[in-house]
């Protein structure tokens, strides 16, 4: 018998034209050619191997083709990821190279996916995403910066310093070494950036990161550039990891706070990606579903030795331009690195780290956005000097303390948000249609008055929503004698909220005010009706199926 496959499989997939073949196979092949360099060069940003950033662009991708949302993102890693797992590594006290470094890297991958598969489970998708354009563009600028200075010993040549940490400091770290810089490597240093800036701006089609790697090789085999004192990166294995259990031991706990901040980031750069990779006749991207496959990603991931995934700007811009209509395309990059895994992976053990290092820096000058914040600056010069500032937090105590300090501002601000009323007075034109007034809106006198709660009502809210009910009715010019309550949107009935509205209805009646309810939606109105509060109530007629039948009971009373 012929099997249908579950609705939620592969939306990014299906329905699949088979002309579109022709377009995803070579968008795959021309996005892997940027993709995979740039997640190798990223796995170094993250004090990994390369083979690390080859893995991440296999499982993770095959993962996020069959639950991902998004046609035509691009997931590996990022720039972003790999500078926060650096510093979670740094930070939970994993030194650089030890035999523990592998072990809690692929840790660390699990737990990501495993926040944010919490996440999901409390679809807290919403939340995460309101995060503010503000603050982000503060930590991509931290991030930028951040990882150009952690380059600088490869660019020059010189022995880097596992243990410092912060912007500031590698960077002056790095500085003072520039008397025992090799010459040759900062030749090499600047021929690779000259080539890379002159690609991205003449010829920005051409895969610069291939064709810098590539011909990096090239140079390497033919002039055995180690004995000129430039060195190599370490021997890439050949072939795909077997599959690894994660560690859960005493190891993880520092790791926790830096897998929340990757976690974050990985999901708002992924979100951004697919929401602006969109084409207009594609169905919408959940956010929701996004947290489910990055989670199912990182946690697949982690047992083949992958990175933390998340979207990239650069490479899903280079798939939208080479024509990928689905995650086919993803699924072509894929064999790409797996070809390359199992036949080039010797050859890239010829690679200097002055190449890698100059692809590294390339890549992320586009984080340093000042446009960005320029934009900032002329629409409100506050959210310019508040991106500046969650920079500095980066550059100065980290870059998990400046995700901290995102989060925490998004948290004040939905507290606020919260914590603000949303009620309205509706008022009846001539035509007899009822029109909202604008929040905060002077009262207009009327007997009924009737009030709309523009959100539903639950416990975090309640208090501040009922006590604008209340002083509408009490501290009116004109008190009235009946207040009508439109609860349409309604959509679940908490028992803070009935024993609050109770509350209401007595201090209203003890003012002379007789309350009204109207327009529950059928699955509260059934839920509130098996409260004795609600007989009574209903049985002296105060609820309505509609505010026109509220009023139209008041008129005829």
């Amino acid at each position: 018998m012929p099997t249908t496959a579950p609705t939620w499989l592969a939306p990014a997939i299906r329905p699949y034209h088979a002309s579109w073949l022709k377009a995803d196979i070579p968008a795959g092949l021309g996005t892997g050619a940027v993709v995979i360099p740039l997640a190798m060069a990223y796995a170094t940003v993250a004090n990994m191997p390369v083979q690390m950033g080859l893995y991440t662009c296999i499982v993770p991708v095959v993962v996020y083709a069959f639950i991902g949302g998004s046609r035509v993102a691009s997931i590996s890693t990022s720039s972003t990821v790999s500078t926060l797992t650096a510093s979670t590594m740094l930070a939970g006290g994993v030194l650089i190279g030890s035999e523990d470094q592998r072990g809690d890297l692929i840790t660390l991958t699990l737990l990501v996916g495993l926040f944010l598969l919490i996440a999901r489970v409390f679809r807290l998708g919403m939340l995460v995403d309101n995060i503010s354009d503000m603050t982000l563009v503060g930590i991509k600028i931290a991030v930028g910066l951040t990882v150009m200075a952690a380059q600088l010993p490869k660019l020059l040549g010189v022995a880097p310093h596992p243990r410092t940490t912060g912007f500031f400091k590698v960077a002056w770290a790095a500085l003072s070494d520039i008397p025992n810089a090799s010459l040759v490597t900062v030749a090499v240093s600047v021929v690779c950036l000259v080539v890379l800036l002159a690609l991205m701006r003449f010829f920005p089609r051409i895969p610069g990161p291939l064709i810098v790697i590539a011909a990096g090789i090239a140079v390497s085999a033919a002039v055995a550039f180690p004995t000129h004192g430039v060195s190599l990166i370490p021997t890439v294995p050949s072939g795909f990891p077997l599959p690894e259990v994660p560690r859960l031991d005493r190891h993880i706990v520092p790791l926790l706070p830096g897998a929340f901040a990757i976690a974050v980031m990985a999901f708002l750069e992924t979100i951004a990606v697919a929401r602006t990779s969109r084409r207009a006749e594609e169905p919408t991207i959940d956010p929701d579903r996004e947290l489910l496959a990055l989670g199912v990603a990182s946690f697949a991931g982690a047992f083949f030795h992958s990175l933390p995934p998340a979207g990239g700007f650069a490479q899903t811009s280079v798939n939208l331009r080479n024509g990928a209509r689905s995650q086919i395309s993803g699924l072509v990059m894929v064999v790409l690195a797996v070809m390359v895994a199992f036949f080039v992976a010797p050859l890239l053990s010829l690679l200097p780290q002055a190449v890698l290092g100059a692809v590294v820096v390339v890549a992320v000058t586009r984080l340093v956005d000042v446009g960005a914040l320029r934009r900032l600056y002329h629409l409100n010069p506050r959210e310019c000097f508040g991106a500046v500032g969650v920079a500095l937090v980066g550059l100065a105590f980290g870059l998990i303390a400046a995700v901290a300090v995102a989060v925490a501002v998004t948290l004040l601000l939905v507290l606020h948000l919260v914590n603000s009323p949303h009620v309205v007075q509706v008022v009846r034109e001539d035509d007899h249609a009822w029109i909202e007034q604008p929040e905060n809106a002077a009262l207009i006198p009327a007997d009924p008055l009737v009030l709309r709660c523009l959100v539903p009502l639950y416990a975090a809210n309640v208090r501040p929503n009922i006590a604008a009910i209340c002083n509408a009715a009490l501290e009116a010019d004109t008190q009235p004698a009946t207040v009508v309550l439109d609860l349409v949107r309604q959509t679940v009935l908490e028992s803070t909220v009935l024993n609050l509205l109770i509350d209401l209805d007595l201090e209203l009646s003890g003012a002379g005010i007789r309350l009204m309810i109207a327009a529950l939606p059928d699955k509260t109105l059934r839920m509130v009706q098996r409260t004795e509060w609600w007989h009574e109530f209903d049985a002296e007629g105060r609820y309505q199926p509609t505010i026109t039948a509220a009023v139209a009971a008041v008129e005829r009373a």
